[in-house]
């Protein structure tokens, strides 16, 4: 990701050119995008957004989309609890979320076509549908359509730019299955949008983010004199060149090294430790503190990964044995995210901040012989908080077993379109690739009856 520059920064061509000259480049950071700003009729558009990917699919029937009334087979074995919202029940394992339900949105009508994880991960995290079920199973990610958090880089790239801020971050790992899954960097935007990729975990003692750091041997003085020769040489370059197709990296690289709140967001020793053990002193816990932290020092988008590797020990990917390993999994993020949502209020960030909670499926309705369930992404769960949402509310609905949407169907293009909407983006916006051919942001449309007609 940015740690090596990609080999795709070509020139840009002259369709892109036109566009960004006669667009300008001096919009409002918040309000307006080089592509064109929508005036949203819900809240104020958003600041910022926390996309949580529970990597392998966690099981919606046993989580937010409870089936009490079925057979054991489907309903499985853990009980169901109220919330704070009336008629309303979650697992009995999200008990700090039950008493915040009434802060959450519940998409129950989430579905796709692709039951592979590779592919089903590019529906959830680029918002498009692969050509066949493993069309991304191939190391070479270059020529995927863009993550969320790379297109808003783009969409937004001038603003970022004057502001100095940084707009994307991962952490805190690459997923990975055979190869690093899709919707994880720019694609075919090029390297210059990838994210900012942590691989390092956030509750370790030792945790750092090397890329903020000088080389040991390299002083301020130092890296000052180098700055200097490498202008001198660039004040003599031949001025029909194309430009260093580096340049923007070395600059990228240099403001994030100047670039103090950036520096102290990713200081995890200055948080007291009330505030840790609040989170959870787990990697997911710490992760998500960190993200509300980055949210404090003005990124725009950070993608939180929760777990990393297939294998039943390693990800909410149950064939087997759901129940126990569910019972391991479920706590981290019940404590985790509920904490989030009490910091983002307390803060008063909640209001401009949307939390997106998914995994790239859900899992079978009915209980396998294994005592698992298998990837099913006919019909899943979404959770939504902060941003302007309706709290308390649900959208979609899923048929008695949890097979399938029975009303308000919802796709990953739909999401992706809510999701750029509510940055006050129009959801339609072109981008455009390494040739310049045009591609509309998302192929969906945003649900608006989510959301509150003003903030509160």
């Amino acid at each position: 990701m940015i740690e090596i520059p990609g080999i795709l920064d070509h020139p840009m061509s002259r369709r892109r050119w036109t566009q960004m000259v006669g667009l300008g480049t001096a919009a409002p950071l918040l309000n307006q995008s080089p592509a064109g700003e929508i005036h949203s009729t819900a809240a104020d558009p958003i600041r910022a957004c926390i996309l949580v990917m529970l990597y392998g699919g966690p099981s919606h029937i046993d989580t937010w989309d409870m089936k009490p009334h079925a057979s054991v087979e489907i309903r499985g074995e853990y009980q169901p609890i109220s919330t704070s919202v009336p008629g309303s029940i979650v697992c009995e394992h999200l008990p700090q979320c039950s008493r915040i339900m009434d802060r959450l949105a519940v998409i129950r009508s989430m579905h796709h076509g692709m039951s592979n994880h590779n592919s089903a991960m590019y529906q959830a995290l680029a918002g498009r549908q692969p050509r066949i079920d493993l069309d991304v199973l191939g190391a070479n990610r270059t020529l995927d359509f863009p993550g969320f958090g790379s297109a808003l880089n783009y969409l937004t790239e001038a603003n970022h730019q004057l502001s100095g801020s940084l707009t994307n971050v991962a952490l805190p790992h690459v997923m990975h299955n055979v190869v690093d899954l899709a919707g994880q960097n720019a694609g075919f935007l090029g390297g210059r949008h990838d994210p900012l990729q942590i691989t390092h975990d956030p509750n370790r003692p030792d945790f750092h983010v090397p890329n903020l750091r000088l080389p040991p041997n390299v002083g301020d003085l130092r890296m000052n004199d180098r700055l200097k020769l490498l202008q001198s040489l660039q004040q003599n370059r031949d001025p029909l060149a194309q430009p260093d197709a580096c340049e923007s990296y070395r600059q990228r690289a240099h403001d994030l090294l100047h670039n103090e709140s950036i520096k102290a967001a990713f200081r995890m020793d200055t948080e007291p430790a009330g505030v840790r053990d609040r989170f959870g002193r787990t990697t997911l816990g710490q992760s998500l503190l960190l993200a509300r932290k980055l949210v404090e020092a003005g990124v725009r988008f950070i993608n939180v990964n929760d777990k990393i590797y297939n294998g039943q020990d390693a990800n909410w990917d149950s064939h087997t044995t759901l129940f126990p390993r569910h019972r391991e999994l479920i706590p981290p993020f019940d404590q985790g995210f509920a904490a989030l949502i009490a910091d983002l209020e307390e803060s008063g960030l909640l209001d401009t901040t949307l939390i997106v909670v998914m995994g790239e499926f859900g899992r079978t309705p009915r209980v396998n012989a294994s005592a698992g369930r298998d990837h099913w992404p006919d019909c899943y769960s979404v959770i939504m908080a902060g941003g302007g949402i309706e709290g308390g509310s649900t959208y979609g609905e899923s048929d008695r077993t949890g097979a399938y949407p029975l009303a308000h169907a919802v796709t990953p293009g739909d999401l992706a379109a809510t999701l750029f909407w509510r940055f006050g983006l129009d959801p339609h916006s072109e981008i455009f690739d390494q040739l310049g051919r045009p591609f509309p942001v998302t192929i969906g449309q945003p649900i608006k009856s989510l959301f509150r007609s003003s903030p509160s």
